[in-house]
């Protein structure tokens, strides 16, 4: 078998790992491809190293660590060769033909379509992302969520890691959420109660499903959370968008005959208004009445710094008629995936049952990773500087706000992490714009019911901009506004008088 070339050996990009990462992934790579057969002779670490002008010890340890993983086989003074034992390339000759989706007949179900808010990919290279939702490096705790994740991976925790759980959840989760999370929002709760999710989105399709299909009828809120109303566009359901006001959904304006009314009592989506606790009984009272399920997504609930936190609606909840969705998602990181759903016995029962025919469980290893994370008091702490540091933006955009003009439409009174507002011009036009010049917005028409549009509304958010860059972009939106709008009717600066030089992101 001939000897492959140095040559025919390249590195991965340098994001993929270490540099002894980076030659087993190239030689993995290599034999799962094909290019690589069993029996072929590896260049030395000495001509290796040199080709790739790295250490030859560096060589001599991934060299090493292939043959454990028996990709590779050491055969005495003659040097590396592809193991016998190595996965072998699929030997299926490739298609000739594809069928396109458009073409392909058979899909009874159409997704795609739906409106949700848009950003770059690349959003992190913008100097001004005013977007919501992402973590923000500077305030995550990475050294103790590696510990707590270094931990999960131990011998002690196997089985929590790799077993398949079926339909259960971790239990060490589960207890701190029913003995700490739980609490602080007045909801006592049992083990039958809970149910994990992977993040609120899985945990509000879940409750939809489990609630509504054709023939039944569902309240949203209106401007309200995009991802809900793909949703229920899916699930065939009736969906009735109700406008919201300063205290949020309003509970007089409730229809009559509908089965679910879903909620962001705590901070409305997008406005971040907060539901005073009379309508909040207020709108238990017409459940009780009426006999619709109120579906309430408390997120954000742990970014009130400005006021104390309302009672959950669910710790109101004498009847067992709220479902409650929470979410680790947006407090820890979104990339994490983790929720969950509190309900009665009987819907926790179903709702566990259609989880387990479609992902089964969220992964073990996150689950205790995030047991540890809270159980350690990391999270707290993680959260306690996430409200100082949200505290502190939110003063400053709202200064720089101020300053320059602008319409804020909702930026409640409890805090979170946005403001909500308004602009005589076509904000999608605006957000185009501003995109040149460095600043990201998130333009509010996805947020509103389809047969009433509103494109006079944006959300900028300060959970990804440092402080220090905020007023910079407040700055430029107003410039921005002022060269669409005029000067003299919006009563901003002129755009002559700010700098909009181009960033390139």
């Amino acid at each position: 078998m001939a000897t492959i070339p140095p040559e025919a050996l390249v590195l991965p990009a340098a994001e993929r790992g270490s540099l002894q990462q980076r030659i087993r992934q190239m030689v993995t790579e290599g034999v799962l491809s094909g290019r690589f057969r069993p029996g072929g002779k590896m260049p030395s670490s000495r001509g290796l190293a040199a080709h790739l002008q790295i250490s030859r010890l560096t060589v001599t340890l991934a060299y090493a660590e292939l043959v454990a993983q028996d990709y590779l086989a050491a055969r005495g003074r003659s040097g590396y060769y592809i193991s016998d034992n190595a996965p072998l390339a699929s030997e299926l000759p490739a298609q000739a033909t594809r069928v396109e989706a458009a073409e392909f007949g058979r899909i009874a179900g159409r997704f795609t379509g739906g409106r949700g808010v848009e950003r770059p990919e690349d959003w992190e290279r913008y100097p001004f992302p005013f977007i919501y939702g992402q973590a923000d490096p500077s305030l995550f705790d990475h050294h103790n969520w590696r510990q707590c994740a270094l931990r999960a991976l131990g011998r002690r925790d196997f089985a929590a890691m790799t077993a398949d759980y079926y339909e259960r959840d971790d239990p060490l989760l589960i207890e701190h959420l029913l003995r700490h999370i739980l609490p602080r929002r007045g909801i006592a709760a049992r083990e039958d109660e809970v149910l994990l999710t992977m993040g609120a989105q899985n945990a509000l399709w879940l409750a939809a499903a489990c609630l509504l299909g054709p023939g039944r009828r569902a309240v949203i809120e209106n401007p309200g959370y995009p991802g809900l109303r793909s949703i229920l566009a899916a699930s065939g359901t009736e969906v009735l968008a109700v406008d919201v006001d300063a205290d949020g959904l309003p509970p007089e304006a409730l229809p009559k005959g509908v089965d679910v009314v879903f909620t962001t009592a705590s901070h409305q989506c997008p406005t971040n208004a907060t539901m005073p606790v009379e309508r909040r009984r207020a709108l238990l009272d017409a459940s009780a009445r009426d006999g619709f399920v109120i579906v309430e997504d408390d997120y954000e609930f742990e970014m009130s710094f400005l006021k104390p936190v309302s009672p959950a609606l669910k710790s109101l909840d004498g009847e067992g008629r709220v479902v409650y969705a929470g979410s680790f998602s947006k407090s820890v990181f979104p990339g994490m995936r983790l929720g969950y759903l509190i309900g009665p016995p009987g819907f926790i029962r179903e709702a566990r049952a259609l989880r387990l025919m479609t992902l089964r469980h969220p992964p073990g290893h996150i689950q205790r990773t995030m047991a540890y994370f809270l159980s350690l008091g990391h999270y707290d702490t993680l959260i306690n500087r996430m409200r100082a540091a949200f505290r502190k933006r939110r003063q400053v955009m709202q200064d720089a706000i101020d300053a320059h003009g602008l319409t804020v439409a909702g930026q409640g009174g409890f805090g979170g992490s946005s403001f909500w507002m308004q602009a005589a011009v076509d904000t999608e036009d605006l957000a185009t714009r501003l995109r040149a010049h460095g600043v990201l917005i998130e333009p509010g028409r996805p947020f509103f019911d389809p047969a009433r549009e509103d494109c006079r509304h944006y959300r900028l958010g300060y959970g990804s901009i440092p402080h220090t860059r905020i007023a910079e972009g407040i700055a430029k939106i107003a410039a921005a506004l002022g060269g669409l709008s005029g000067p003299v009717t919006t009563g901003l600066m002129p755009v002559s008088s700010l700098d909009l030089r181009a960033h390139k992101p």
